[in-house]
């Protein structure tokens, strides 16, 4: 994954009415932290930093006052009802250094006839270098029977990373298709009459 190079404005305004106003002039709020050092307070470009963030693991490249500065994102606050980006804590990253991600998984193929293919995590955690985070990783459930199961450690990766969560989860389960509740042919309508002449209280 490439690196999305954005322009980085260190800001000393804080609080709701500062970030409204930053939001107003199509920037977003934002915060760099991490290997020991202070927190810095930035603005990003608000459309840029949108199109960038929408993929999860992406590796900003930030041009600080001509610093350049890696960053992951880490916490990406957004308006409920907008879906706007209020608010971005940013990590900083090292080139060679490794992270750990969570990472979309994605379902390819097409099981045995009418089985389907549940999917059971959404994302795998990995270790990767921050420079070489994949956009996603594949599982393919071609012929898999119904019953058959896929555990995360079963997943084949991509180079240089690997799984930081349990092996044993369960990523893929294949189920099977219309089940047979056994009621076919079962008479309907069937009625119990009681004897005439017998009810409770009679006598």
């Amino acid at each position: 994954m490439s690196e999305v190079k954005l322009t980085a404005e260190s800001r000393t305004e804080f609080g709701k009415g500062a970030a409204r106003r930053l939001r107003r002039a199509d920037k977003i709020p934002a915060v760099l932290y991490g290997h020991g050092t202070a927190p810095v307070h930035v603005a990003l470009p608000g459309h840029a930093t949108m199109l960038a963030l929408k993929n999860s693991n992406a590796l900003l490249e930030l041009d600080l006052g001509g610093r350049t500065q890696l960053a992951l994102p880490k916490d990406v606050q957004r308006d409920p009802v907008r879906n706007v980006i209020e608010h971005v804590d940013l990590v900083i990253v090292r080139r060679g250094e490794k992270v750990v991600v969570d990472v979309p998984l994605h379902v390819t193929g097409k099981p045995v006839g009418d089985t389907l293919a549940q999917s059971e995590l959404n994302t795998l955690s990995l270790e990767v270098e921050a420079t070489s985070i994949p956009s996603s990783v594949e599982v393919s459930v071609d012929g898999l029977e119904a019953g058959a199961q896929i555990h995360a450690g079963q997943i084949a990766l991509p180079a240089g990373a690997t799984l930081a969560g349990d092996p044993e989860a369960i990523a893929v389960i294949i189920s099977g298709g219309a089940v047979d509740t056994g009621d076919e042919g079962a008479p309907e309508g069937d009625v119990v009459e009681e004897p005439a002449g017998e009810t409770a209280g009679e006598g």
